[in-house]
C-alpha cells in the first residue's frame, strides 16, 4: 500500500516502511503539497491534523485520521482500516530513513560500515542502495516484536465478536 504521511507521524512512517509499504514523508511538505501528492500519486494520506483531514475529505482523497497515542495503537488502527499485516519481512522491507527497497548484503560488503562486535554476533544483513544504511536483527528487535505483538492484541480486542 502507498502512503503520504504528515510530519506528525514520523515514527509510524518508519514502521510502515519496515513492513514493506511505500511511505512518503517529509517534515518540510506543506499541507497543500501533501494533498497534491496524495491525489497525483494515488496515495493514502495519513494525518493527525484534523483540518488537513477535513480538507482531504472535501477533495475526495483517500485519507485516514490517525488517533492512537502509541505506535502499537496506530499500527492496530491501520491494520483494522487497511488490512495491513503486522509483520516485518526484511526481504520486502524499505529503508526506514529514505523509503528505498532494501537488499540483502553479505558480511564482507558491509564490514566497514558496522562495528566488529556486530559482525561477530550477526550473519544476516540488509543495506539500502540509496542512503547506504545497514540493518540487521539486533537487540532492538525484541522491542520491535513487542510492539507488533501489542498491536496484534489491540486488533483482537477491538475486533467485533461473532454472534
Amino acid at each position: 500500500m502507498n502512503f503520504i504521511i504528515d510530519s506528525m507521524l514520523g515514527k509510524l512512517t518508519r514502521w510502515l516502511r519496515m513492513m514493506g509499504h511505500d511511505a512518503k514523508y517529509s517534515t518540510t511538505l506543506e499541507d497543500a503539497e501533501l494533498l497534491v501528492i496524495a491525489k497525483n500519486e494515488a496515495r493514502v494520506l495519513l494525518t493527525r491534523d484534523l483540518a488537513l483531514y477535513k480538507r482531504a475529505i472535501a477533495k475526495g482523497l483517500d485519507v485516514y485520521y490517525v488517533e492512537g497515542a502509541t505506535e502499537a495503537e496506530r499500527l492496530a488502527e491501520l491494520t483494522q482500516r487497511f488490512g495491513i499485516a503486522l509483520v516485518i519481512d526484511l526481504e520486502k522491507s524499505r529503508c526506514p530513513h529514505c523509503n528505498t527497497k532494501l537488499n540483502s548484503a553479505a558480511k564482507d560488503e558491509i564490514s566497514v560500515k558496522v562495528a566488529q562486535n556486530t559482525l561477530k554476533y550477526y550473519d544476516v544483513f540488509w543495506n539500502c542502495p540509496s542512503c547506504g544504511g545497514v540493518y540487521w536483527q539486533g537487540a532492538h528487535w525484541k522491542k520491535i516484536r513487542t510492539t507488533l505483538e501489542e498491536a496484534r492484541e489491540k486488533v483482537k480486542v477491538n475486533s467485533p465478536v461473532a454472534t
